[in-house]
């Protein structure tokens, strides 16, 4: 399956929020790269439950523009095929942009996958939503009280 192949299953399987369709698009190892931690979430399984959380703390997503090209992965000193796919939602009544950058291995599999968004209220809202979700998912600690 081709890169091109991939980002339109990703991009049908998000918008139709069926987290069973991206288990196959992603490499075992995958790496994905979050506003809401600093490291990045590794491995399959860890993206796929952080993918379940944002299905259900996004409203009104929609994809909404897309661009394909190469650009460096954060693992590798070569480029990679990469998608970027705009993005257009609200977490707890707060808009947000976004874009999801799809970088793939050489079979076509999304091996790193960068989200980033604006504006900082959003993030923040985001951030929380998606701590807390994962917590809930047992996926992550609890957040302290603080």
């Amino acid at each position: 399956m081709t890169a091109a192949e991939i980002t339109e299953r990703f991009r049908s399987a998000v918008e139709k929020r069926d987290l069973a369709a991206l288990a196959d698009l992603f490499t075992e190892d995958i790496r994905l790269f979050s506003p809401v931690k600093f490291t990045p979430f590794e491995g399959r399984p860890m993206v796929l439950g952080l993918f379940g959380v944002l299905l259900r703390t996004f409203e009104d997503f929609r994809y909404v523009g897309q661009f394909e090209g190469e650009a460096l992965t954060s693992a590798e000193d070569t480029p990679a095929r990469s998608d970027i796919l705009l993005f257009k939602a609200s977490v707890n009544g707060k808009e947000i942009h976004g874009i999801d950058l799809l970088q793939f291995d050489e079979e076509g599999r999304i091996a790193e996958f960068t989200v980033m968004v604006r504006p900082m209220s959003a993030v923040q809202a985001l951030g929380a939503a998606v701590l807390a979700g994962l917590a809930a998912d047992g996926l992550l600690p609890e957040p302290s009280a603080g």
